[in-house]
């Protein structure tokens, strides 16, 4: 386990993350141009939806169901079960727990990409119908957990808007129509546009991964406000929904890279979707609290310790060492 954790920590995408982070902290003028940011997303989006669409298009539905059931069962536990830790021991507000729990029930698909890295360096290449399982665990968390805020705290917000809101952002859009896609043109076509979407895939992900680390940054300052009990949640919950997903993946025939990327989903925290999705819905909810518990905790702990620990625990799951 250390030799896979120092492995990590020295990994590019790690490196710059840390980057970022000291840049922010020595108050350095770096910064990626907005634009620049926006398109290294729709650029890593797009390229998860492409590739994955290929290999779905060779998937037979078989090997697909299980995996595709038990992620859906994720997207059902993780909001619930995040909900019910911050209402009842954290004691928060039904607007803020379940604001919070909406980004947990949701994923991040830069956790995502940064597990699916991980796991095909040290050799455990994943299934590569994966970025289906993403697509499916990106929308029902956030349902859930919104549905039992506007029940709790009588919110009146309209759920139409917010599904039109989450299925037509712009993750959505590129995830789902990278897919169909990549289904639709095959390994002919995939073939074509490769060298662009797959020979430059790390280099934008490093640095996005760069941006990021500035981004969350910004939000340490926020740690003092979130108090003691949502840094402890920030970094216990990925654990136990990380160890839920890789027994999960397992039981759905997974491998172990498989498994340990939907550990990663099922540990990560949304910032991208559910952001606007509580703003519109939970009114009365903190951002400071939800934003940086997801960004400025979570994923940091994700992309440094919590992927080689679900790493692991898949491996033993399957009777690896």
């Amino acid at each position: 386990m250390s030799e896979i954790l120092k492995a990590n920590l020295l990994s590019p995408i790690v490196l710059a993350f840390a980057l970022g982070v000291t840049a922010r902290l020595v108050r350095s003028e770096l910064q990626l141009p907005k634009d620049l940011y926006t398109s290294l997303s729709i650029y890593l989006l797009f390229a998860l939806g492409l590739k994955g669409g290929v290999e779905l298009s060779h998937a037979a539905y078989a090997t697909i169901a299980g995996p595709a059931a038990v992620t859906l069962l994720l997207g059902c536990l993780t909001p619930v079960t995040s909900y019910l830790v911050l209402r009842y021991v954290g004691r928060l507000d039904a607007a803020n727990a379940a604001a919070i729990a909406a980004h947990y029930g949701s994923v991040s698909a830069v956790t995502f990409i940064a597990a699916q890295t991980f796991v095909t360096s040290v050799g455990a290449a994943p299934e590569g119908f994966m970025p289906t399982l993403l697509t499916l665990l990106e929308s029902p968390g956030i349902h859930i957990a919104l549905a039992i805020g506007a029940l709790q705290a009588g919110s009146r917000g309209s759920f139409g808007e917010t599904l039109h809101e989450i299925l037509t952002a712009r993750t959505m859009v590129l995830l789902v129509g990278g897919l169909l896609v990549g289904y639709l043109m095959g390994e002919h076509g995939w073939q074509a546009v490769a060298p662009f979407f797959d020979g430059g895939f790390k280099g934008a992900l490093t640095l996005f991964i760069l941006e990021m680390g500035i981004v969350a940054a910004d939000r340490l300052a926020d740690l003092r406000q979130v108090g003691l009990f949502l840094i402890g949640f920030g970094v216990v919950m990925p654990v136990v929904h990380g160890a839920l997903g890789a027994a999960l993946g397992t039981l759905a025939g997974l491998s172990t890279g498989g498994s340990t990327m939907l550990a990663a989903m099922a540990a990560s925290a949304s910032y991208i979707a559910a952001p606007p999705a509580a703003r519109m819905n939970l009114p009365t909810a903190n951002p400071t609290y939800y934003l940086t518990a997801a960004l400025a905790i979570t994923f940091p702990f994700n992309v440094t310790v919590g992927i080689p620990l679900y790493y692991q625990i898949a491996r033993t799951l399957h009777g690896g060492a």
